[in-house]
Order: structure tokens, then C-alpha cells, then sequence
């Protein structure tokens, strides 16, 4: 018979107090072990830590936290930007979301002291919300859509490179341009792409509002299922409008950022040669 264990018709159950019952039930069936000092100073944050009846220290985490622990894994998904080769969100009809948008401009217009009125503006919120509308319509594509099946069985092993390719994106903080050149390389592992397919998967989730980080990796990744490579290295420069239109006013200043995948991960002389290329120091143009 197990002791110590008690429940009361007033008790509401919910997840954490059947946790905790669980916890207890176990502790009472399992000899007293020495409490870990290392494991109770580096739990999570927002966890408690209860004492059962047999003196054993049982940690339990709130149902606030476990949903807040779902909610990262979730947000830090794949999934959450769209990266897969299907991932598609359909916008609504022309139509109504021009509407949305023009009004949208107008009360814009108007909050800044303009007069959306007058000769030079009438016109501009719909202008505006067309160009928005062309700047984000990677929202509504997908790679297996702009490869359009151009991948090839080849036998090439060595590295594939295109570089220098023009890249324009909306930072998602002020939704201000970025915009500079991507180099893309794959080793090939039996199938070759269509060159300019590389260049059309980046415009994908470059026409989204982005940060340059995960802009860079998100090409990578698409490039690995699209082709199966052996690897895949993926480098960006970029000037950001944010800081040179606003903030900290720094013209000259620009942004590098690289994703290795395969065997351009673990192997530092592979990266080498990748840079050494799109620097142009190990290959010159004929």
C-alpha cells in the first residue's frame, strides 16, 4: 500500500497536479537517492522544485511554461517560416486586399501631415500597395513551383557555383530594404540544377519580410532538399537600409552572412575554396 498519497474531491485536476501525483507515486516506489546538486543549481527557469513525503526533491513545471516550451519549439520550426519546398500561404482576392492596403496608405498618409489628396498622392496608395504586394510574393510561391522540375541526373562531383547574384529583400523590423549579392555553391551527388533555378530560389524567400540571418539559411536548406547535394554553402552581403536611412547612420557599413551545409560544414578547406572564388582570388574569368 502506498502511503503519504491523498486526494480530495476539491482538488481540480489539471495536468500539473496529476504530474505531480505521478511524480510522488513514483518516488515512494524507488529507494531514497542523494540529492544532485549540479541537475537542482541548472533547472529550467520557472520550474518548482517540491519535496515529497519520502524527503526526495521532485521538479515540476508550471503549465504556463510547458505551454510557453510549445510555443518555442514551435516558433523555431522549419514550419513557422516557410522554408519547406510546398510551403505556400495564398493571399486573398486582388481585389479586397488592394482595398485594405490603399486605405491602409491613406491613414498613413495622413498620420505623417500629408494630404493623400492632393495631385502628387492620389495615386500613390495604390502604387504602393501593388509594389508591397510584388515585394512580398514570395509568400504566395514555392521552389518546387520555380524549379519547375529543372533538376538533372549528371555525373559532376566537383563544386558548382553561381556567384554575385543581385538579392533585394524587406527587413521585418522597420520594413525598410536590404539589399546586396548572395553566392551560392553545391557539390552535386548524382543531379545537377538549372543555374538560374538557384537564383529563382532565392527570390522565393528573399520577397518576404526577412532578417539576413535566417534569409541565408533558409536558401540552404531549400537547396539541400531540392538537389540532395553533397553540400551546399550559401554567402550573403548585404547593406541595410535600417542603419544607414536611420538609427546609426552608417553608409558604408554592410552585412556578411554564410550557411554551410554537408560537407562544406566539416570541411574547412571546401569553405576555402568557396571563398576564395567569389572573392575571386581562386578563379579568374576568362
Amino acid at each position: 500500500m502506498i502511503t503519504g498519497v491523498t486526494t480530495t474531491d476539491t482538488i481540480k485536476p489539471t495536468p500539473t497536479n496529476v504530474k505531480v501525483l505521478k511524480e510522488s507515486v513514483v518516488r515512494h516506489l524507488v529507494p531514497k537517492a542523494p540529492l544532485n546538486l549540479h541537475t537542482d543549481m541548472h533547472k529550467p527557469a520557472g520550474s518548482q522544485t517540491t519535496t515529497s513525503d519520502s524527503g526526495i526533491l521532485v521538479e515540476v513545471q508550471s503549465d504556463h511554461q510547458e505551454e510557453k516550451a510549445r510555443h518555442e519549439r514551435k516558433r523555431s520550426s522549419p514550419e513557422s517560416h516557410g522554408t519547406q519546398l510546398s510551403a505556400k500561404k495564398p493571399r486573398e482576392s486582388d481585389d479586397e486586399t488592394l482595398k485594405k492596403m490603399t486605405d491602409a496608405c491613406k491613414t498613413i498618409l495622413e498620420c505623417i501631415g500629408e494630404d493623400p489628396d492632393r495631385e502628387g498622392l492620389q495615386k500613390t496608395p495604390t502604387r504602393w500597395a501593388k509594389a508591397l504586394l510584388f515585394m512580398t510574393q514570395g509568400y504566395c510561391e514555392n521552389c518546387k513551383e520555380v524549379t519547375n522540375g529543372a533538376v538533372f541526373s549528371e555525373d559532376h562531383n566537383e563544386m558548382v557555383l553561381v556567384r554575385n547574384i543581385d538579392i533585394h529583400s524587406l527587413c521585418e523590423h522597420h520594413m525598410v530594404p536590404f539589399t546586396g549579392k548572395i553566392h551560392i555553391g553545391y557539390i552535386p551527388n548524382g543531379k545537377v540544377i538549372g543555374l538560374s533555378k538557384l537564383a529563382r530560389i532565392a527570390e522565393v524567400f528573399a520577397r518576404r519580410l526577412q532578417v539576413q540571418e535566417r534569409l541565408t539559411r533558409q536558401v540552404a536548406e531549400a537547396i539541400v532538399e531540392t538537389v540532395e547535394p553533397l553540400g551546399v554553402m550559401v554567402a550573403m552581403e548585404c547593406s541595410h537600409m535600417c542603419m544607414v536611412m536611420r538609427g546609426v547612420e552608417k553608409v558604408g557599413a554592410s552585412t556578411f552572412t554564410y550557411s554551410a551545409r554537408g560537407c562544406f560544414e566539416s570541411d574547412s578547406g571546401k569553405r576555402t575554396e568557396f571563398f576564395n572564388i567569389i572573392a575571386n582570388n581562386g578563379m579568374r574569368s576568362c
